[in-house]
């Protein structure tokens, strides 16, 4: 390969490393043609980018990023695959449940919510993170909480008062 050739690959993964929130470091190699094929199409549904590279050229990438990703490098050995993505845990819910029947794709590491986590073992927190838009939720949530029991308290005051009032009234 010429070296234009490889400074327009890396070119193009420090555009996709720059452009998506997370990125997760693979193994898939021993996944025949087949189950390669169909954990892409599970990416592609999910909106997840699945690439392929060599690992000096994603370390190039990585060096030239605006990402601070140092730690990532120690990962980069033997098959490594990219799986990009706007969403923190979808990738990660991926890897675990394509691995429960084929043995891989196998976490080498991530770079997920500006935080980076290495090794396979880390694959359960990663599914743990949640992304920006469930966060708002959650906060939306707990906000709305106490606005709803003070409306029900309410509406079941007005109750008591109805019910005691015609309460009265019968005595009458």
């Amino acid at each position: 390969m010429k070296s234009s050739e490889k400074q327009v690959i890396i070119n193009n993964l420090q555009e996709q490393i720059d452009s998506y929130s997370h990125f997760y470091l693979t193994d898939i190699s021993g996944l025949n043609a087949e189950n390669t094929s169909d954990l892409r199409r599970q990416c592609f549904k999910q909106e997840v980018k699945l690439v392929v590279v060599k690992n000096t050229l994603l370390r190039k990438a990585l060096e030239s990023s605006a990402k601070n990703a140092e730690e990532i490098y120690d990962a980069l050995k033997g098959n490594t695959t990219v799986m990009f993505s706007e969403n923190a845990n979808v990738p990660a819910k991926l890897i675990k449940d394509f691995s429960k029947k084929h043995k891989k794709p196998v976490l080498k590491a991530a770079y997920v919510e500006e935080s980076i986590y290495v090794g396979a073992d880390q694959l359960e927190a990663l599914i743990a993170v949640k992304s920006k838009n469930e966060l708002i939720a959650d906060v939306v949530a707990l906000l709305q909480s106490p606005m709803k029991t003070v409306l029900g308290q309410l509406q079941s005051g007005g109750t008591i008062i109805h019910g005691v009032l015609d309460t009265l009234k019968e005595k009458e």
